[in-house]
């Protein structure tokens, strides 16, 4: 099992091994994508955990039983039609046609309600018009 997560900590939480106390405990693999600390030592930290279910499932009953908020990971795509060259690469990657040119203007479009952020536009596209942008709340 993997997933991303996003984690939210208070001062005295900050303080603590928790990742590793997931590594060791819960024989977890912990890759931090992310991490935002505010000087008063409160954030968040995006990571994507992976190990059996049951280990995972462990895990994060450990961190909530810590008073850790923990979260889903909401990733969208982000899509600069500014930057976009209408070059049509994207679109030929998208398998849900989220991404899509009209063959009659040769302009590309982006619907994002299709869009399953499978990540498949992100490297083909030659101006990084589209990016992977992670939604987080507010550190608490």
């Amino acid at each position: 099992m993997k997933n991303k997560i996003v984690c939210y900590f208070s001062a005295s939480q900050s303080e603590q091994p928790i990742i590793y106390q997931l590594i060791k405990d819960y024989d977890l693999i912990i890759n931090i994508i992310k991490a935002d600390i505010n000087p008063q030592k409160e954030g968040y930290l995006v990571i994507e955990v992976e190990g059996d279910k049951a280990k995972y499932d462990k895990g994060v009953a450990y961190f909530k039983s810590l008073g850790v908020i923990v979260e889903p990971l909401s990733e969208t795509i982000i899509w600069n039609e500014t930057v976009c060259i209408q070059c049509g690469a994207c679109a030929s990657f998208c398998p849900t046609e989220a991404l899509a040119m009209d063959r009659g203007t040769m302009l590309v479009s982006f619907d994002n309600s299709r869009c399953i952020v499978c990540g498949m536009c992100l490297e083909c596209c030659p101006t990084r018009a589209i990016q992977l942008h992670f939604e987080v709340k507010e550190a608490v």
